[in-house]
């Protein structure tokens, strides 16, 4: 944000324009011809306008300032290069800084701090197809603004927008709809951070929070040595150019033993080679240290089908399985998030396009969409449409002959058509386990789709009312029933929604902080974090203890819980890979890839 005040700044004695720039010092510093100068002024605008200006208002002859109402309080002042037109009225106390734009109907309160080259727009264009734009008439519903508001430099207001008391709008902000009194919002389109009255319970937070990301950190290479099997065998293949990490375990071509697995006694996965990827990244930025990094690929890409890009789960012996037979297998599916995304970090990326979504029309597409069981299985559903956004997502990325932006269209398309008005989601509730497979497919959905390309949710007020109402659901959350998909998939989509709308922000609020104190009690010195909370009575299965799937996944949502509540500064991390906040691919612009790193 920009600072209003700057009353620690000393002017230069030789520098007679310094005034017009730091308008707060006019009536400490003009001289006394340049007082009377700025008093004939007002007093010809006044005239002008039929307005009032008040004491030690201050009016820059360098800014441009041709009203049709003007009402100025005790001081207030428009500084050098401002454009103010249109009916402008400002309460006591308030600045219009260099180089700002404020036309239209716009009313302040009283203490409203405007930063440089802010533009406030109280008028706007109707756009009807029937002419140019130039030959639209013009509309004006105005902007109001309370009192005690600071706004940013360059932020943008458009017309029609209600900003209320005390709130704190942040540097480059686009500000399209109404600001409740105390937010502090911020982002392009403008969403809530915060209230800004919440300032000690936030502290109290940000505390908890940064000193369990330092207490990850410090323990990570650790937790990631925990799940480390260094005497399973490996599928041999080209051994790896750096033969520093080999050990006395190394079979005769030099390819390093040992494979992750999630916990300690559990079998081999690929997808715990990728969460410890993903992990090592998150609190370290650098692949862990089993295996060097060549080795790492080398391992991540080796076991996928050329024909259908897909790969499949390892054997008993730590070998690829049989290849996929195609798309309709699903086993094979979550490698294509996990392995890509694990693959991106490492900066490489699979071998070959996933063909078997390549070959795909719009057409077939759609025919998928059509006979997914949104009804009676909407994870199920939700998952194969994240496996394929995302595997459109590679091809466009790295494998442009094999991309299709046309059937990228068509995935997005078919879901915004299917998408239930009544609720944001794709699935209905289900008297079984109520909103549980809707929300939870919801997210799988929405990650693969509207989020990895970068677009807005359609329906966001809908969704957070959903995704509210499941979070309240006691079968699925509490001792024993939470796990990290359950908690994930409530704090993505209101994230995502919420950036969209401003709708029930509190309880949007009020659920996040309390889920900050239940997520950091099951963290496990040396271990990290269990995927399921364990009952009271103590852990009953695997996924009560500690492993790299649950850790990886309960950072990420904790990131994403203090994003909500606007301390996700103090983590110091930001999920990477599957879990990344930041679209993959640019929706607009199949050029502009966000780089996995």
């Amino acid at each position: 944000m920009d600072t209003a005040s700057g009353a620690d700044v000393e002017p230069s004695s030789h520098d007679t324009a310094m005034v017009d720039y730091n308008a707060w010092l006019f009536w400490h510093e003009a001289t006394e011809e340049r007082r009377q100068a700025q008093l004939d002024r007002q007093a010809a605008l006044a005239e002008l306008t039929g307005g009032s200006i008040g004491a030690r208002v201050f009016i820059s002859e360098l800014a441009m300032v041709h009203p049709s109402g003007l009402r100025m309080g005790d001081d207030s002042y428009i500084a050098a290069h401002a454009y103010v037109t249109g009916a402008f009225h400002a309460g006591h106390d308030c600045s219009v800084n260099a180089f700002a734009v404020v036309r239209g109907a716009v009313t302040m309160g009283d203490g409203v701090r405007v930063g440089a080259h802010t533009s406030i727009l109280g008028f706007n264009h109707a756009m009807e197809p029937d002419r140019p734009v130039h030959r639209q008439p013009l509309t004006e519903r105005g902007i109001t603004i309370g009192d005690d508001v600071w706004i940013g430099s360059n932020v943008v207001i458009v017309d029609g927008v209600t900003v209320g008391s005390h709130a704190v709008i942040g540097a480059g902000s686009v500000v399209t709809k109404d600001v409740p009194a105390w937010a502090v919002v911020a982002g392009n389109p403008a969403r809530l951070i915060r209230d800004r009255r919440h300032t000690s319970r936030a502290t109290g937070t940000a505390h908890a929070l940064a000193g369990l990301a330092a207490k990850a950190r410090e323990q990570a290479a650790a937790i990631i040595e925990r799940s480390w099997e260094p005497n399973t065998p490996v599928a041999r293949g080209a051994a790896p150019t750096d033969r520093t990490h080999t050990g006395q375990n190394a079979p005769a071509d030099g390819t390093p033993t040992g494979r992750y697995v999630n916990a300690p006694g559990e079998p081999a996965t690929l997808r715990a080679h990728a969460d410890a990827v993903e992990l090592s990244y998150l609190l370290s930025d650098a692949p862990p240290g089993q295996l060097p990094q060549a080795e790492h690929v080398r391992r991540l890409r080796q076991g996928q089908d050329p024909v259908t890009g897909l790969t499949p789960l390892l054997d008993a012996a730590g070998s690829p399985g049989p290849p996929p037979a195609g798309f309709e297998d699903g086993t094979a599916h979550y490698h294509v998030l996990s392995l890509g995304y694990a693959l991106d970090l490492l900066g490489s990326r699979f071998e070959h396009p996933v063909g078997a979504v390549a070959r795909m029309s719009p057409a077939d597409l759609t025919a998928v969409l059509d006979g997914l069981p949104w009804r009676a299985g909407g994870w199920g559903a939700g998952a194969t449409v994240d496996t394929l956004g995302t595997a459109l997502m590679w091809n466009l990325r790295h494998f442009p002959a094999q991309g299709s932006r046309t059937a990228v269209d068509a995935l997005l398309g078919g879901l915004l058509v299917r998408c239930r008005r009544d609720s944001g989601l794709w699935s209905p509730s289900r008297a079984a386990d109520g909103l549980l497979q809707a929300v939870n497919g919801y997210y799988r959905a929405v990650r693969g789709s509207f989020a990895q390309f970068g677009l807005p949710v359609p329906y966001p007020e809908r969704v957070i009312d959903t995704v509210l109402a499941h979070a309240a659901d006691e079968r699925h959350f509490g001792p024993g029933r939470t796990t990290a998909c359950n908690v994930l998939d409530v704090a993505h989509p209101l994230w995502l929604a919420r950036r969209q709308s401003a709708h029930r922000a509190k309880e949007v609020t009020a659920w996040a902080a309390g889920q900050v104190d239940a997520i950091i009690g099951q963290w496990v010195d040396g271990q990290g974090f269990p995927f399921a909370h364990p009952p009271l009575s103590g852990p009953r299965h695997r996924d009560h203890r500690p492993g790299l799937q649950g850790t990886e996944m309960w950072l990420a949502t904790l990131w994403y819980v203090a994003d909500l509540l606007g301390v996700a500064e103090s983590l110091g991390y930001r999920p990477r890979g599957v879990h990344r906040p930041e679209p993959a691919l640019d929706a607009h612009d199949d050029q502009a890839v966000t780089p996995g790193r």
